[in-house]
């Protein structure tokens, strides 16, 4: 600061005031500006400020909407603005939104405040409100399309000034709209921009429920189950049972490997799940090696499952859950055989399945290609062998693996004798 005007201020700014509620706004606004060109060409930044809330703040209380907006615009683009000055302006109009008198006059006042503070960071946050606030409005005028838009142009997640709480409120506004204009690929991508571990902290459970919820639509229509299983984990921690039949739901829909086998041992484990018996049998099933009867499973549990919204038969997405359920069924029961038949031919494995045998062809050969079991099939003779015939050479590989192994364990049983005989011999010296 080069000149220090806060003297001036404290006498002036009261006077001008009551000049302009006398019905002399211009006048008032006048003076006021020939001080702010002094105080700002002094580097008096706090003087400034005052001055231009002033301003404002005049145009306010006469009610005259446009020159409010015409001295936003003017007072923001003087030559060498103070940058804290336009962030008290900002701030002041930025209270006056919800005060105007009808909807074109508050959309005119946003666009003008979204105007000045494009592109400055020190006024970030305000815009991102102004933003939200406009979306809102877009969307109860039923352009939710436009309303998507608007706040997709927000990168909440670079503003340094925003507290944590709002930028993951405003992320999830993003993810929100989003998904109502049935973008899932861009809601995905900005559900990357929160941290779970945001969730872990207090008073986020509204949030974190909003999270996953929207997770979960997004990873349904995706069809990636063992994702949607886990936002149902991750939500049946807030308690309630709907969070916990949508997790053995989706992950019996969810195609085998090791991380849907341990998390199906792990659901299963959940002592909370004893509270739910059906369903416990029900993903039981899946564990036990044994084979699973379609026919038997849909008498015992259709009636239950098609109770839930997963498997409404009026909707696309339900027949498709129903149809991946069968799938999975004649997967398990396929890796059922490979553990007790090493071989079995294809009309003896249809009846076990109750397919035919060009669908029971296809079922094995879509395990075989993810790596699920291991299997040839002797098309001419009609047999599936699951122990594959090797060769000499692989299987002098395979002696000589499983050699080195028993030999190593041999070593590490043998070093641990000799530790105990150690520890054992040092303890009957001290005692003597």
């Amino acid at each position: 600061m080069e000149v220090d005007y806060s003297a001036t201020c404290d006498e002036k700014i009261p006077q001008w005031k009551s000049l302009a509620a006398s019905g002399k706004v211009q006048e008032a606004i006048d003076q006021l500006l020939a001080l702010e060109k002094q105080t700002r060409t002094g580097a008096d930044m706090t003087s400034t400020a005052r001055i231009l809330v002033a301003i404002v703040q005049i145009c306010y209380e006469a009610k005259n909407w446009t020159a409010l907006n015409d001295h936003i615009v003017l007072l923001s683009k003087r030559r060498s603005q103070l940058k804290q000055a336009v962030v008290k302006m900002v701030q002041e109009c930025y209270n006056y939104v919800n005060k105007t008198p009808d909807k074109e006059t508050k959309i005119k006042l946003i666009e003008t405040l979204r105007t000045i503070t494009e592109g400055k960071i020190y006024v970030e946050v305000e815009r991102a409100r102004l933003t939200h606030i406009l979306a809102k409005m877009r969307e109860e005028e039923g352009d939710v399309t436009e309303a998507a838009k608007i706040i997709q142009e927000l990168q909440v997640e670079t503003y340094g000034s925003m507290d944590k709480r709002e930028k993951v409120e405003l992320i999830l506004e993003q993810m929100r709209l989003c998904l109502a204009i049935k973008d899932y690929i861009r809601t995905q991508i900005i559900s990357k921009k929160i941290s779970t571990k945001f969730f872990e902290e207090d008073d986020t459970r509204e949030l974190k429920e909003k999270f996953y919820r929207i997770m979960i639509s997004v990873d349904q229509h995706n069809a990636a189950y063992l994702s949607v299983c886990r936002h149902f984990r991750a939500l049946g921690q807030l308690g309630g049972s709907d969070a916990l039949i949508g997790s053995v739901v989706f992950l019996i829909l969810a195609p085998y490997n090791n991380e849907q086998a341990d998390m199906t041992h792990r659901v299963n484990e959940d002592k909370d799940l004893d509270k739910l018996p059906e369903y416990k049998q029900l993903l039981g099933l899946f564990i036990n090696p044994e084979i699973i009867r379609w026919s038997t499973l849909c008498s015992t549990y259709e009636k239950m499952l098609k109770l839930t919204p997963f498997f409404e038969s009026t909707e696309e997405k339900g027949k498709e859950r129903w149809n991946d359920l069968k799938n999975r069924v004649v997967e398990h029961n396929i890796r059922i055989m490979s553990m007790y038949y090493t071989r079995i031919t294809l009309q003896r494995m249809s009846e076990l399945l109750g397919l035919s045998v060009t669908e029971t062809e296809e079922a094995l050969s879509q395990l075989v290609v993810s790596a699920v079991v291991r299997a040839k099939i002797d098309r001419p003779a009609g047999v599936v062998h699951f122990r594959l015939n090797m060769d000499s050479s692989d299987r002098l590989n395979e002696w000589s693996r499983n050699l080195n192994t028993l030999m190593q364990l041999v070593n590490k049983t043998t070093h641990l004798i000799n530790k105990e005989e150690c520890v054992h011999k040092h303890l009957l010296a001290t005692v003597e």
